[in-house]
């Protein structure tokens, strides 16, 4: 692995999410990588949760600060993504307040 490139967990991308179907959040937006990095460096795909500046006061809505603005990582709006779909590495935060959320929705499924 050493040497290679791919998206790591934690790190924000641009993502081209369209076209999209219903109520999925569409459009190019912030991605919040959440998937492993063991993964992400052998799928062509990765699980990314969208940013969005709409803040919500839900469970499933995590506020951040990127680039002076106040956002959400939607993690209700979280899916699977070609590697393709990734257009520009923007920055990288700490991931583990979404994640935690994240374990918390599905220890409850």
């Amino acid at each position: 692995m050493a040497g290679k490139s791919y998206p790591r967990q934690g790190e924000i991308w641009w993502v081209n999410l369209d076209p999209t179907v219903g109520r999925e959040i569409s459009k190019k937006r912030p991605c919040l990588v959440v998937s492993p990095d063991d993964m992400n460096a052998h799928l062509g795909t990765v699980i990314a949760a969208p940013l969005t500046s709409t803040l919500r006061d839900w469970p499933t809505r995590i506020t951040v600060r990127l680039q002076r603005q106040q956002s959400a990582i939607a993690l209700d709006q979280i899916r699977m993504v070609d590697r393709s779909r990734l257009v520009k590495k923007m920055t990288a935060i700490d991931p583990e307040p979404a994640l935690e959320v994240l374990r918390e929705m599905f220890a409850k499924a």
